[in-house]
């Protein structure tokens, strides 16, 4: 029995219908005196003004009809305010405790995290104000070692560092 083609019949999913998000990312690293560091990025927003272990993360975001690969070069982009080329080594894909998967590569460069100017976003602020307020996607950025970054990052892309390393044959 064929699987029915509901966009072929005009089916489009309601707000009752859950659709699987997907993110993709790029995780950028450099080689200091024979170490790996990673660049981690820090949510922005009120909710995670105060927060910091297990909150960093690979710079993502979402998409929908995007090939991964170039979504993830484009959420760069948009999340740290610089553009991205190179040679991109796929780290794989992983499914955070929210359901939603994340694709990443790794790519080697170097970027000024005090120069980074991210993308806003529109919430309602304080809760329940009815007043509007406009954060950064990323608040900050940061060079971390693999262990530091273990400490730091969602822990659901934990490996994504552990494949970095694997790839790189660095420590």
């Amino acid at each position: 029995m064929a699987t029915p083609n509901f966009k072929e019949r005009g089916w489009q999913p309601d707000s009752n219908c859950t659709v699987m998000k997907k993110s993709a990312g790029i995780l950028l690293y450099r080689k200091t005196n024979k170490h790996l560091e990673v660049l981690l990025v820090h949510p922005g927003g009120p909710f995670w003004k105060n927060k910091d272990t297990g909150v960093w993360s690979v710079p993502k975001g979402e998409f929908t009809e995007e090939e991964p690969l170039a979504a993830a070069i484009r959420e760069f982009e948009e999340e740290m305010g610089t553009p991205l080329a190179g040679n991109f080594e796929e780290l794989g894909s992983v499914t955070q405790k929210s359901g939603k998967i994340v694709y990443a590569w790794a790519a080697e460069g170097e970027l000024d995290t005090g120069k980074i100017k991210s993308n806003l976003f529109e919430m309602e602020w304080p809760p329940r104000s009815g007043k509007k307020a406009f954060f950064p996607e990323v608040d900050k950025a940061g060079w971390f070692s693999i262990g530091d970054a273990k400490q730091k990052i969602i822990a659901g892309q934990v490996p994504f560092l552990d494949e970095l390393l694997n790839i790189t044959g660095s420590y």
